[in-house]
């Protein structure tokens, strides 16, 4: 029994850092990763690299994507489509109201 107790404060530790920082990661991949598969022609994306711009082609086939810039085309893998602008843009007006 006073094993146990020696291990709580432990045991406490790795469940704060399972719910404090894995899970919410895990279900931020798994939103990215439905919206990199959902993704359609003219959906104004960010990359995970912070490159704003327009999806302007799919390659399924290649798993590619081709986002229309202010500088240019720029070709990027479908797993590198962070968040739709829209959503990213109304998430910030919440949090600056509040």
């Amino acid at each position: 029994m006073n094993t146990i107790l020696n291990f709580a404060p432990y045991l406490l530790i790795i469940a704060v850092f399972y719910f404090l920082i894995m899970r919410p990661q895990a279900q931020k991949r798994k939103e990215e990763k439905t919206f990199a598969e959902s993704l359609k022609v003219g959906t104004k994306v960010i990359t995970t690299s912070g490159i704003h711009g327009k999806v302007n082609q799919i390659n399924p086939e290649k798993g590619t994507v081709l986002i229309e810039t202010s500088a240019g085309k720029i070709t990027f893998e479908r797993s590198a489509i962070s968040v739709e602008l829209t959503k990213k843009l109304s998430d910030t007006v919440i949090t600056k109201e509040n």
